[in-house]
C-alpha cells in the first residue's frame, strides 16, 4: 500500500481518509497565518462543524478572485473592434477603449484591426521582403481565354474589414475566401475575352463582381482594389506571340503614317479644289463681262461706222497702231514715196549686244531673222499702201 506522509493513517495502512487529508490540509493553512487547531498528537481536529475549513482562508479566495477578475481587462485601439465570446459564442462587439470581460474560460475576446489594408497575391508569391523578387504559382496564373489561349496572370487584391464578427465566424479562413472570389471573377472574366485584347487592353476591373461574390459568403471583408501585375502568354510560346505583337505594332504604325499623310495631302486637295472653282468662276466671270463689253462696244462703234465709215475707219486705224506701238521700241521713218519702212531697231540692237560668234550656223540664223523681219516690213508697207489707195 501507498502511504502519504504528513497525513493521518489507521493502523490496518489503508488509503488515507478524505477527512483526515483536509482537515491536516486546514491545519497548516491556519499554521501559516499563525493559528493551530486544538487537539493531542495525531487526534487534530477542529472547530466549528468538524469539515476542516478555518475563516483565514476566506481571504486567499478573495485575493485570486480579485486577481481572475483582473485578467478581463482590455483595451481596445483606434481602428479597431473587440469581439466578446461566452463560452465560444457571440455576445457583443465593443469600441476602441479601455474595456473588460468576464474571465477566462467565461468569456474571450478578440481584437480586429478594422482599418488595416490586407494583400493577396494570386499567381505569385513575393520572395521576403526587400528583395523584389517572385515566385510564379501556375496552378492560379495560367488561365483559358474565349479563343482558346493560355495567358498567365499576375495580380494583386487589397481588402478591408467591414464586419468583424462575419470576418471571425462566418469563414474558417477568409484570406482563402477572398483567393477564391478572386480566382472566380478573374477566370469569368477571361474566358470570355479574347488573348490579343488582354494582352493590348489589360484586364477589366472586375473588384465589384468579387465583392459580390464575397457578399454571398458574408466574409465581412470589402475589396479596395485589384491591380493587375502580368499578363503574357505562357513561357513556351512567348517568342512567338513576341513576333505577333511586333507585327501588329508595324500594322499600326503604318495605319498611322498613312492617316497623317492623308490628314497632309486632303486638306491640300480641298484647298486646291476650292481655289480653282474659285478661280475658275473668276474666270467665267471675267469673260462673260469682257464679251459682253465688247460687244456692247462693238454695238457703239457700228453705230459711229454707220453714221461716218471714213472717219471711223480712220479712228480704228490709228487707235490699234496706239496700242501696238506704245508697247514696243520701234522706229518708223516716213520716206519720200509715202511709204513706211519698219525697221526693227530691237531686234538689231539685241543682236549688236549678244556675243558675237565665229560660226557659219550664227551668221545664217542672224541673216536669216534680218531677212525675215524686213519682209515682215515690206509686207506691213504694202498693206498700208492697199488701205490708202
Amino acid at each position: 500500500m501507498i502511504k502519504f506522509p504528513g497525513f493521518g493513517q489507521r493502523n490496518n495502512e489503508g488509503p488515507p481518509d478524505l477527512d483526515e487529508v483536509l482537515r491536516d490540509l486546514s491545519q497548516k493553512i491556519n499554521n501559516l497565518f499563525g493559528k493551530k487547531g486544538s487537539g493531542n498528537d495525531g487526534n487534530r481536529t477542529s472547530e466549528g462543524d468538524g469539515k476542516g475549513f478555518d475563516w483565514p482562508i476566506i481571504p486567499i479566495l478573495a485575493l485570486i478572485i480579485g486577481i481572475w477578475m483582473a485578467t478581463g481587462f482590455y483595451i481596445v485601439d483606434q481602428g479597431s473592434l473587440g469581439v466578446v465570446q461566452r463560452f465560444g459564442a457571440y455576445v457583443d462587439s465593443t469600441e476602441p477603449g479601455p474595456r473588460w470581460h468576464w474571465p477566462f474560460p467565461i468569456e474571450s475576446v478578440n481584437v480586429v484591426n478594422m482599418e488595416q489594408v490586407r494583400r493577396l497575391e494570386v499567381g505569385y508569391r513575393t520572395n521576403g521582403e526587400g528583395t523584389g523578387g517572385k515566385t510564379k504559382v501556375p496552378r492560379e496564373a495560367l488561365m483559358l481565354t474565349e479563343d482558346e489561349n493560355i495567358i498567365d496572370l499576375q495580380f494583386a487584391v487589397q481588402y478591408k474589414l467591414k464586419n468583424a464578427k462575419d470576418y471571425l465566424f462566418n469563414n474558417r479562413s477568409t484570406d482563402d475566401a477572398v483567393m477564391s472570389a478572386a480566382e472566380t471573377a478573374i477566370r469569368e472574366v477571361v474566358g470570355k475575352s479574347k488573348l490579343d485584347d488582354l494582352l493590348q487592353k489589360g484586364l477589366a476591373d472586375t473588384s465589384e463582381r468579387m465583392q459580390a461574390i464575397l457578399d454571398s459568403y458574408k466574409a465581412g471583408v470589402t475589396i479596395t482594389s485589384v491591380s493587375l501585375q502580368s499578363a503574357q502568354p505562357p513561357e513556351q510560346v512567348q517568342e512567338a506571340f513576341e513576333d505577333v505583337n511586333r507585327a501588329n505594332q508595324d500594322y499600326q504604325r503604318q495605319i498611322n503614317e498613312g492617316q497623317a499623310y492623308a490628314n497632309d495631302v486632303i486638306p491640300k486637295a480641298r484647298g486646291n479644289a476650292s481655289r480653282l472653282s474659285a478661280e475658275a468662276a473668276g474666270y467665267k466671270l471675267k469673260v462673260e463681262n469682257e464679251a459682253k463689253g465688247n460687244a456692247s462696244r462693238f454695238e457703239q462703234i457700228l453705230t459711229q461706222y454707220n453714221k461716218a465709215p471714213e472717219v471711223t475707219r480712220e479712228r480704228i486705224y490709228l487707235d490699234a497702231q496706239e496700242q501696238i506701238l506704245s508697247s514696243t521700241s520701234k522706229v518708223i521713218v516716213d520716206q519720200k514715196g509715202g511709204s513706211l519702212l519698219y525697221l526693227p531697231l530691237d531686234k538689231l540692237m539685241a543682236t549688236t549686244n549678244a556675243t558675237p560668234t565665229n560660226t557659219p550656223a550664227a551668221a545664217a540664223a542672224s541673216s536669216k531673222e534680218v531677212d525675215v523681219n524686213t519682209d515682215q516690213s515690206r509686207d506691213v508697207t504694202r498693206s498700208r499702201e492697199r488701205d490708202n489707195r
